[in-house]
C-alpha cells in the first residue's frame, strides 16, 4: 500500500529546500518502512546540494535519521514493527568488504548510497509520474516516513532519546569510529584534530575515551574550541591567529602521532600530514570538492608519514551504533551538549546556522 508523505528536496545549490507531498511505496523484501522521528543534518548534505560534492539533483537528502519501525520486509529478520531504529547506509553484503565486515567500502556503495536510486534503478519515491531519487545513503531521511534499506537499520533500547539518537548513524560513529577503528592510537599519544564540527568533536571524545594524552583541536571559530576543551581537548589552535603546523610542533616536542581531518579544506589536508611526527598516520574524513587533487611533499611522507581515507569509521555499525548509545546512556559522549533542534520546516534556517555562520555545530530536524 503507497501513501503520501512530506520530503524536503534538494533541487539547485541557490535555491532553498522545496517541499513536497510524494508517494512512498511499499517496502520490498530487504526494506523497512520508518516513521522518522528526527533527523541530523550532516556536512555531507549540505556539500551535495550546493555541489560542492556533486551528485545529480534533485535528490531527497538526509542520512542521519532515527525513528519507529512501521512495517517490516519479508527478509529482514533482526528488526521489528515498533522498534525504535538508528538509519544507516546500505551495502550488498556478500562482496569482500562486507564479509570483512567493512560495510561502507562495499563493491557497491556509490550506486547504493550515492546515487539516490536502488542499485536496480528505481526509488521508492514517487513525484506524480516523475521518479524522484529518495534512497541517499540508504534512506533519504529529510522526509516524515522513509523506506529504508533493512541492512542499515540498527536496534536501539527504547529508553533512549529517540530525537537524539540520529547522529550516532554518521557524525558520531565517524569521529569516534576513525580513532578507535582506523587509528588505534595507545595510551599517551599525540592527536591532531582539524575542524571542531560534529565529527571533530566526536573525535576529540574518541581520542579521550582512547586514553590520548594531547588532544589538539584546530578551527577559525572560537565557540568550538571551547567546546572542543569542555569535551576534553588539551590544547586548541586559532588557525586564523597562529601558525598550525609549527605550534603543533612546538606543543607535540615534534610532531602529532596521529592526525584527523575533517575540513575538507586542501591546505588544511597538507597541514594535517605535515604536523605528523615520524611515523604517523592522518585520516582524511573531510569531504573534498569533486575531482580535487592535493600535492604532498615526498620528503614529508618518505619518513614513516602517511594519509588514508576513511569512511564511517569503519565501524561495524550493527555493534558501534549501539555501544555509542550506551555511551552516551553513560555520560561519556555528552554530543547533545552541541546539539541544537529545529522543525523540519525550518531546514533552511539549520542549514544556515550550521554551513553558513556556524553558530550551530549538530542541527537536528524533528517532524511534525
Amino acid at each position: 500500500m503507497t501513501e503520501m508523505i512530506d520530503v524536503a528536496v534538494a533541487v539547485a545549490p541557490d535555491k532553498p529546500f522545496e517541499f513536497r507531498k510524494v508517494e512512498l511505496l511499499p517496502p520490498r523484501a530487504d526494506e523497512i518502512r520508518v516513521r522518522i522521528k528526527a533527523t541530523g543534518i550532516c556536512h555531507t548534505d549540505v556539500a551535495v546540494k550546493d555541489q560542492y560534492f556533486a551528485l545529480p539533483l534533485p535528490m531527497v537528502l538526509g542520512h542521519e535519521g532515527a525513528g519507529v519501525v512501521e512495517e517490516v520486509g519479508a527478509a529482514v529478520n533482526h528488526i521489528a514493527v515498533g522498534d525504535h531504529v538508528v538509519l544507516c547506509g546500505d551495502s550488498c553484503g556478500h562482496c569482500r568488504s562486507c564479509n570483512q565486515g567493512l560495510n561502507f567500502y562495499c563493491d557497491q556503495f556509490v550506486e547504493r548510497n550515492l546515487s539516490g536510486l536502488r542499485p536496480d534503478g528505481s526509488s521508492s519515491l514517487a513525484d506524480g509520474d516523475e521518479v524522484l531519487p529518495g534512497r541517499f545513503v540508504g534512506q533519504s531521511s529529510f522526509a516524515t516516513k522513509v523506506v529504508a534499506s533493512g541492512r542499515g537499520a540498527i536496534k536501539i533500547p527504547k529508553d533512549l532519546p529517540l530525537e537524539l539518537m540520529g547522529p550516532l548513524g554518521c557524525g558520531l560513529t565517524t569521529g569516534v569510529g576513525t580513532v578507535q577503528n582506523a587509528l588505534k592510537p595507545s595510551p599517551g599519544s599525540s592527536i591532531a584534530i582539524f575542524g571542531a564540527g560534529t565529527v571533530g568533536l566526536a573525535a576529540v571524545m574518541g581520542a579521550r575515551l582512547a586514553g590520548c594524552e594531547k588532544i589538539i583541536v584546530v578551527d577559525v571559530l572560537a565557540p568550538r574550541l571551547e567546546v572542543a576543551t569542555e569535551l576534553g581537548a588539551s590544547h586548541v589552535i586559532d588557525a586564523g591567529k597562529e601558525d598550525v603546523v609549527d605550534a603543533i610542533l612546538s606543543i607535540t616536542k615534534g610532531g602529532a602521532n596521529y592526525s584527523v581531518e575533517c575540513t575538507g579544506v586542501p591546505e588544511v589536508v597538507i597541514q594535517a600530514v605535515n604536523c605528523l611526527t615520524r611515523p604517523g598516520w592522518c585520516a582524511q574524513v573531510g569531504v573534498t570538492p569533486s575531482g580535487v587533487t592535493v600535492p604532498l611533499e615526498m620528503d614529508q611522507v618518505l619518513y614513516g608519514r602517511g594519509i588514508r581515507g576513511v569512511v564511517m569509521g569503519e565501524a561495524q555499525v550493527a555493534n558501534f551504533v549501539p555501544y555509542l548509545a550506551e555511551l552516551y546512556r553513560d555520560g561519556r559522549l555528552p554530543y547533545d551538549r552541541f546539539v541544537q533542534f529545529y522543525d523540519f520546516a525550518d531546514i533552511d534556517q539549520a542549514v544556515h546556522d550550521s554551513a553558513v555562520t556556524g553558530e550551530v555545530i549538530k542541527p537536528i530536524l524533528r517532524m511534525n
